[in-house]
């Protein structure tokens, strides 16, 4: 059963969806556009921007694991 448990966990993971980052009123105004390039490329700046947070955070919890492993053995 923890073998299933995990097995779904690396699907949920792995299996990326697209997605579509525009707020209803950006949509709107972008949709009206003929041939769609303004619009595929707002997308993509939008999503582009949404990774940094993600960086950042990942890079204080980085740190502070080494921070506590490097006490850790420090303590030991």
């Amino acid at each position: 059963m923890i073998k299933l448990k995990y097995i779904f966990l690396i699907l949920l993971i792995v299996w990326v969806l697209p997605s579509e980052a525009q707020c209803a009123m950006c949509r709107a105004v972008l949709e009206s556009e003929d041939g769609g390039g303004a619009a595929k490329g707002i997308n993509n700046g939008i999503v582009y921007l949404m990774v940094f947070p993600y960086l950042l955070i990942g890079g204080v919890g980085y740190f502070i694991y080494k921070m506590r492993k490097k006490a850790k053995q420090e303590a030991a």
